[in-house]
This record gives structure tokens, sequence and C-alpha cells, in this order.
């Protein structure tokens, strides 16, 4: 928790100062080290009734691990990617990591999005009911 505090005080928070977060809303997964009590009142202060979260203004859906495309796609997708050679030291996997999200090309990241908003008709026409036909493409 310590680690995650530290990067939300002294990263996240002073990079959205470049932005106007005051319609921005902030998502997060139920993971138990995302949803302490001093993460969740740090995150409701930056984003008051605008978190998603478990324990947060607006709970995150159960069930719902594959609502977001950096969910779906792309942890999964750079994983893939990024440990392919087996890197061994630190310098070689943050080498991998540069590359591979530096190689994503616009197309592909149109198809997530395309693949994304089917799933949320989807979602909407089924009113919240289990997605097991949802096929992901690419």
């Amino acid at each position: 928790m310590v680690i995650g505090r530290a990067m939300i005080t002294n990263f996240f928070i002073p990079e959205l100062n470049n932005y106007d977060v005051q319609e921005l809303w902030f998502q997060q997964d139920g993971a138990t080290c995302h949803t302490a009590r001093a993460i969740i009142d740090l995150l409701k202060d930056t984003f008051s009734d605008r978190l998603i979260s478990r324990f947060g203004p607006v709970n995150w859906p159960p069930r719902s691990c594959d609502l977001t495309p950096l969910d779906y796609f792309l942890w999964v997708y750079v994983k893939s990617l990024v440990y392919a050679d087996k890197p061994q030291t630190l310098d070689h996997l943050e080498d991998n990591i540069r590359r591979v999200i530096a190689d994503i090309r616009p197309q592909m990241l149109g198809k997530v999005i395309e693949n994304w908003t089917s799933r949320l008709d989807y979602i909407r026409a089924s009113h919240g009911s289990p997605m097991p036909e949802i096929i992901f493409k690419m």
C-alpha cells in the first residue's frame, strides 16, 4: 500500500495537474491492494464522486474484469510480447516495455475501441446480463 500511495501522491496526482480533471472519471478494479482505505480516500479527494471502485462512491460492477480495453486487451498483449524473450534484467524489461508500447499502431487501437463499443452495445441490449457470446476480435 505504501508504494501505491506514494505513486498516486508523487506521480499520478501531480501529472493530473496538467489536465482539466473536472469531468474525468477514474476507474480501478477491485484488487485488494487498490482498495485500501488510504488509497480510496486519496482517490476520493481527487475525483470526488467520479471514482468507480470497490468501496468508492460508484461501486465497481461485480464480475466486470473486462470492461475496459486496458483490462481485456492492452495488459495481456503487452505482457505477451514483453516477456517473449525472457528479460533477465530490469533494464532489459524496461526496454521491452518501451519498445512494445511504441510499436502499438493506431489501427490496432482503432480495432480495440471498435470491439469495445460493440461490447458496450451488447451489454446495454442485454441489460447487463453475462456475455458468453462475446468474441474478442483483433
